[in-house]
């Protein structure tokens, strides 16, 4: 576990004040760099899940972490890119959404017999506050790569949020083909909503060759 490579570890405790500065006190000594963190509780024991990069003494990092008052147990796991991969998201009717999602899964699952790791998430929302909200919280989802929008009109505050979405976390934007003005500040407008989900995967898949840079403001 050496270099910068991702390292995921799991912190049980008896929850109290201040459990998470000294825990990640212990991580900053071992001169490692937190990339994700989550917490969970459950009853009165608290799991914190973190992924560290630059791990270079592992044995020595869950030793003095048990050191700390009211740790329980230290767990060590492969990071969420290695399980779940790349995230594609789909949000908008719940009709567009599925048959989006029929696409991406069926184009996923055949990168991911080759190696590659793809996940699908989704939720069906109906109303434009609603749709601006889920669009603008992509950016804070962990390994999210791309987002498909599949409705029938999305326009006004979703559009502004499509376009911080671009801004502030690169991350592209396929739309289907729809009435408002969503599909004119989309990367990729797709009309047939099984294959936007086909062309979502391939365009952040790494075993496939499908560039969404060349076809970017092109529609299908």
């Amino acid at each position: 576990m050496e270099g910068r490579e991702i390292v995921g570890i799991s912190v049980f405790a008896s929850d109290r004040k201040g459990l998470l500065r000294d825990v990640s006190t212990v991580i900053a000594e071992h001169d490692v760099n937190i990339t994700y963190i989550q917490q969970f509780m459950q009853d009165d024991v608290v799991q914190i899940y973190f992924e560290l990069e630059g791990v270079r003494d592992l044995e020595g990092l869950k030793a003095d972490l048990l050191k700390v008052s009211d740790v329980i147990e230290v767990e060590v796991h492969r990071p969420f890119q290695d399980i779940y991969g790349k995230r594609v998201i789909v949000i908008g009717g719940g009709a567009q959404v599925a048959q989006v999602v029929l696409g991406a899964v069926s184009e996923a699952d055949r990168h991911n017999l080759r190696g590659e790791r793809i996940s699908v998430d989704t939720i069906p929302l109906v109303g434009e506050e609603k749709i601006a909200e889920a669009v603008r919280a992509v950016g804070r989802l962990h390994r999210a790569a791309i987002l498909v929008l599949a409705g029938s009109l999305m326009g006004g505050k979703v559009s502004e949020a499509v376009q911080e979405l671009k801004a502030d976390y690169g991350i592209p934007v396929i739309s289907l083909n729809m009435a408002g003005s969503v599909p004119e500040v989309a990367d990729l407008v797709v009309t047939d909503p099984v294959q936007a989900g086909v062309m979502a995967v391939m365009a952040i898949a790494s075993t496939a060759k499908f560039d969404l840079e060349k076809v970017k403001g092109k529609r299908f």
